[in-house]
């Protein structure tokens, strides 16, 4: 059986590998800011673009089994007196391997990229690139079933548009968020947050349909009549009962991780601290959080620390600290390390570190910038994080901020260094109270 496996492997087994290999890498570089942020983020990336990989290996399988009907190598096999199960066992087996190869081998050849970086490896990330593996299997074996069963140059093709169309129009049938997620391996994966994960049930869930489907592909294989292949919806209706059962109902496109919200901190002061999911960029933003920091000493009761708001836009379940601590979000760019770094500096400095989400409705955003250009000696700029403003038709004009920014700081300049920073103070007084910032840096003349 070994010597037959490896021939199969060899003949047919390395196109598959390579076809499902090409399809995720592709899709997964094409996007490397969406999972650079770390392994989790990473591992629903890989599961996102199954959308890619499931029909790739849709097609991989009906392609082997059109080549195993052009080499009759199924008849040469049936004249030895091994048993059908053996020589069954032995493609799927080939089959499973290669694209299970495949899909692998898109971990490996992404994983380096975010290696520097990337430190907090939780256990749901394994999980999720798990359920994609017999995802994939599944896949492959119901390609090789039907191709089997319709050995024809065109079922490779339709089954890969067959099975993209499936994946990705699906979920739309439902209503229910946890109905979607079982309905295709993909749903709900594309990362929103590098504080993001995937609850242990609805991989669970997601596993046992996906081993089910990949039973039904071998049954179907396996059988030599229509009579027998209809077994092939027992494990079907199992593993669709069973996944629904285990299916948490409240299951949410967007969970978070609260192990991967702690704090991680320097060792010494000023203390700066990063969510645990950031750890290995805490290097990388020490150097400007402390230089924060020494430019807000100059202000009376100035912070004293710099922690990251490991709260996102639909999370605001951690309190957020004092005004002794300079709050910041941090964003990672595509290649794993701190995104646009020169940014980050006026970023912390802005409202003289006031931060925004304390008090949204009297932060003055020109003010702010200006406020923080000030500190930072630098001309205000429109940060590259931040999404841009567009007009709404027949809407309002959309309020420039940059250049409104631009004429307060050029005010603060010609002021006298005291004068200026005491108008700094009254700023960040005004953002920590919720009294309203605007008009503080001109008298009120706007």
């Amino acid at each position: 059986m070994n010597r037959v496996l490896t021939i199969q492997l060899r003949r047919f087994g390395l196109p598959g590998a390579v076809l499902v290999l090409l399809a995720g890498t592709a899709g997964l570089y094409s996007r490397t800011v969406a999972w650079s942020g770390g392994w989790i983020s990473l591992a629903m990336s890989l599961r996102e673009y199954l959308m890619l990989m499931c029909p790739a290996a849709l097609a991989a399988g009906a392609w082997l089994a059109r080549q195993e009907h052009r080499a009759k190598v199924a008849e040469l096999f049936a004249g030895t007196p091994r048993p059908r199960h053996q020589r069954v066992l032995s493609t799927l087996a080939a089959v499973g391997l290669a694209v299970t190869g495949g899909y692998l081998g898109v971990l490996a050849v992404t994983a380096p990229w975010i290696a520097g970086t990337a430190r907090y490896l939780p256990g749901a990330a394994v999980a999720v690139a798990a359920v994609g593996v017999l995802a994939v299997i599944a896949a492959a074996w119901i390609g090789l079933a039907v191709g089997r069963l319709l050995p024809n140059p065109a079922t490779a093709p339709v089954l890969a548009v067959i099975g993209l169309l499936a994946i990705v129009a699906g979920p739309a049938a439902f209503r229910q968020e946890w109905q979607s997620a079982l309905a295709s391996p993909s749903w709900g994966m594309s990362p929103f947050s590098e504080f993001q994960t995937v609850p242990g049930r609805a991989s669970a869930a997601q596993a046992i349909l996906a081993a089910a489907l990949a039973v039904a592909g071998a049954i179907l294989l396996a059988a030599g009549r229509w009579r027998t292949r209809a077994v092939a919806l027992v494990p079907v209706v199992l593993g669709l009962v069973l996944s629904v059962a285990v299916m948490p109902r409240d299951h949410d496109n967007i969970v978070f991780d609260p192990v991967a919200q702690q704090l991680v901190c320097t060792g010494d002061a000023p203390r700066v601290c990063v969510g645990r999911v950031h750890a290995g960029l805490l290097p990388e933003v020490t150097p400007h959080a402390r230089q924060a920091l020494t430019l807000l000493a100059r202000l009376p009761d100035p912070p004293t620390a710099v922690q990251e708001d490991t709260n996102d836009y639909l999370d605001d379940d951690n309190p957020l600290p004092g005004p002794d601590t300079v709050v910041f979000r941090l964003e990672v760019g595509g290649d794993g390390h701190l995104a646009d770094p020169d940014h980050l500096l006026p970023r912390l400095l802005q409202a003289a570190g006031a931060d925004a989400a304390a008090c949204p409705e009297g932060y003055d955003v020109p003010v702010a910038r200006a406020v923080g250009a000030y500190l930072a000696g630098r001309p205000p700029a429109r940060d590259p994080q931040e999404s841009p403003l567009v007009r709404e038709p027949g809407g309002p004009p959309v309020p420039d901020y940059d250049a409104e920014a631009t004429v307060l700081w050029e005010g603060l300049r010609q002021l006298p260094e005291a004068e200026a920073l005491a108008r700094v103070a009254a700023v960040r007084k005004a953002a920590l109270e919720c009294t309203g910032m605007t008009g503080l840096l001109d008298g009120g003349t706007r």
